[in-house]
């Protein structure tokens, strides 16, 4: 602020300083000093516009006095009416402007004034698209552009080519729309203009590729303008992220566009863009509602209500009514509803896509009240403007023009490659090819060697990874509860009365035989896997007492012997469920295991009601077995297209519903057992 300052009073010194001290050729002197300091600070006021429009507005309050009846200060007047703008002062730039136009009309003749002439019209232009008159805001745009065109001012007639096209898709011109974009790009082509300066022209074809709902090529043009999002100025960085998170609202993808239109909201709150703020809360209310967020919905519709009332823009009035009434469908308000929808006015010069909107919602109220023909009629009214955008005449004028702008810019680019085209340019771009050549060489065998290196590194940690999990698995195979064998062989030792009496001194001693012999496996049948479960619960079973019931069931469709799955895949659930879910619980206990076939795999599940899975609770174990099996499913899954799922929840188990816990296990059909990756055979 303080170099702006310093500039600001430079300028004044100079316009004062002749008057203090006289003398012709002196005075002379201080004039071009004085248009040159002038010059420079209407330059640094018209580059602070959309950022600081009250201190634009402040400092050219200060130099009009001083520039009295001239071109310099209707200048300034149009550069004050572009700060009233950005500060939504509508109706002040409206007055500015014409008192700048009478000027323009007056001095039509003169060829010094067309420039200035551009710049009011276009300037009247915008603030008709405020005032969503589409129609004069074309009419001012190309009164504008034959300015603009007559005087041979390439950079504002770009400026007023993007207006025009916009201007055209408010109006569902999207032929026009499309011819007026590509005829930017050829002007910003005629005058080199680098492609960081022609984001607006992509974010606008963007739009237009949205309306006729391509969003392949729709998105192709937004990722082109984002490139430069950084170098915009924030009522460009506005359009473009309220624009496109209305391409993700056509999408239906309410999530994404949500998060464009909070970036666009924090950004017109940080510099203070009033009218760009209520925009964004009108789409931000709309995304809201269609979430069925109902609270957010109407506190963003209701606060730029509110400002659209005070402005008069009957546009969105229009557009938010709409959603209004759909907001009171949504709460169940059918006679709310219906008060609003009397009160609305229909008004001319609206958009396209907000009658399609209104058609929609007036469609879901005619629903709600039971009258289907007025229904059918707002559905048959949006499928007519469907098919209308989707006009194979407007697509095919759109891509000629596109196809018409290639060529016109291929030609362009061969005529400058024609008169650049010298001996020493050429050994040149040879050298250049010939070093390029040689470094692309040298990356892509450093890419390889990086690749190799990476992929065996790879192989390495798999290998480890590999190993560990096996390890782990051993180590639970092989210790299956020292507890549970301690009291088992405590409680039949003290028991024991006879041979007829020591089936489960039996029973266990078959069970360590058979944990034994699946040591070193990864996978077991079914069959293998359901007897090993089995005789653990039989062992179980004495110590739990009366009430305790286990139910196995199979479907009669899987041969369980074919069937194969991760060892302890059904054990370990079981063992958790007794322990810390069955053991301490009161009454009936129940555990069921059930093998069903799934669709294209066997479903195998794990319940009991032992008051299903609690964090905090002191029974809740240690979590090894599985956090083992997990791994060892997370492993085998690396190695397969169709991964194996498992999932734990608490559900309602048995018939008087007490809370238990659910293992769910999917096996794929065609699983396979074999940690060997394709690429390292």
């Amino acid at each position: 602020m303080e170099s702006r300052n310093t500039i600001l009073f430079v300028c004044m010194f100079f316009l004062l300083f002749p008057i203090l001290f006289g003398g012709c050729g002196f005075r002379k002197s201080a004039e071009s000093q004085e248009a040159a300091s002038l010059d420079r600070l209407v330059l640094e006021l018209e580059d602070c516009t959309s950022k600081e429009p009250e201190w634009v507005c402040s400092s050219v309050d200060s130099l009009l006095p001083s520039v009295k009846d001239s071109i310099l200060y209707y200048r300034l007047v149009v550069l004050k009416a572009k700060s009233k703008l950005f500060l939504a002062e509508l109706d002040s730039s409206d007055a500015l402007l014409r008192e700048a136009e009478v000027f323009c009309v007056r001095h039509a003749s003169d060829e010094s004034a067309n420039r200035l002439c551009a710049r009011v019209f276009n300037m009247r232009g915008n603030v008709y698209g405020r005032f969503a008159v589409y129609d004069s805001a074309v009419w001012a745009f190309e009164k504008a552009f034959g300015y603009a065109s007559r005087e041979g001012a390439s950079g504002p007639l770009l400026n007023i080519c993007v207006n025009l096209a916009d201007a055209y898709v408010r109006r569902g011109r999207y032929d026009l729309c499309s011819y007026w974009y590509n005829y930017a790009l050829s002007v910003a082509d005629s005058i080199d203009l680098p492609d960081e300066e022609r984001f607006p022209v992509y974010y606008g074809l963007a739009q237009v590729n949205m309306e006729l709902r391509d969003f392949a090529l729709c998105d192709y043009y937004y990722e082109r303008a984002a490139r430069y999002y950084d170098k915009m100025e924030p009522y460009e960085q506005h359009i473009y992220l309220n624009n496109r998170g209305n391409s993700y609202y056509y999408r239906q993808d309410y999530g994404e566009a949500l998060k464009y239109f909070r970036r666009s909201l924090a950004l017109t709150e940080a510099h203070n863009m009033e009218f760009e703020r209520n925009l964004t809360m009108v789409n931000l209310g709309e995304v809201f509602m269609l979430q069925d967020r109902t609270d957010s919905a109407a506190y963003y519709l209701h606060r730029c209500h509110r400002f659209f009332s005070s402005v008069n823009n009957a546009s969105a009035l229009y557009y938010i009514d709409t959603q209004l009434i759909e907001l009171a469908l949504k709460q169940g308000d059918i006679g709310r509803a219906k008060r609003m929808l009397r009160l609305t006015k229909n008004t001319d010069n609206i958009e396209p896509n907000m009658i399609r909107i209104r058609n929609r919602y007036l469609e879901h109220y005619f629903e709600a009240t039971g009258d289907y023909r007025n229904a059918y009629k707002y559905q048959n009214l949006n499928w007519n403007m469907d098919d209308s955008i989707r006009n194979e005449r407007v697509k095919m004028r759109a891509a000629e023009l596109a196809l018409k702008y290639k060529r016109d810019s291929t030609l362009m680019k061969q005529e400058l490659f024609i008169k650049q085209k010298e001996n020493e340019v050429l050994e040149l771009r040879q050298w250049i090819w010939l070093i390029v050549g040689i470094v692309s060489l040298l990356a892509v065998a450093a890419a390889a060697g990086i690749l190799y290196r990476k992929r065996l590194r790879e192989k390495e940690l798999w290998t480890q990874q590999t190993a560990i999990t096996s390890l782990r698995l051993e180590n639970i195979r092989n210790r299956i509860s020292p507890h549970f064998i301690f009291n088992v062989l405590n409680r039949e030792a003290s028991q024991h009365k006879g041979d007829s009496e020591s089936r489960n001194l039996l029973e266990l001693a078959r069970m360590l035989r058979r944990n034994l012999e699946l040591t070193d496996k990864m996978a077991v049948s079914l069959a293998d896997e359901l007897d090993f479960v089995n005789t653990y619960v039989r062992l179980e079973e004495a110590s739990l007492g009366e009430g305790f019931e286990f139910r196995l069931s199979v479907d009669e469709k899987i041969r369980a012997d074919e069937v194969m799955i991760p060892a302890m895949l059904l054990q370990i659930p079981a063992e958790n469920a007794i322990k810390h879910g069955l053991r301490m619980k009161e009454g009936k206990r129940l555990l069921h295991i059930s093998v069903e076939k799934g669709d294209g795999g066997v479903v195998l599940c794990v319940r009991d009601n032992g008051g299903g899975y609690r964090v905090g609770s002191a029974n809740h174990g240690t979590g090894t077995g599985m956090k083992v099996i997990t791994q060892t499913i997370q492993l085998l899954n690396f190695y397969n297209s169709r991964p194996m799922a498992m999932k734990i929840n608490n559900v309602p188990v048995g018939d008087d519903g007490n809370m238990g816990c659910e293992v769910r296990y999917v096996v794929p059909s065609g699983y396979s057992y074999t940690l060997k990756k394709r690429g390292y055979e």
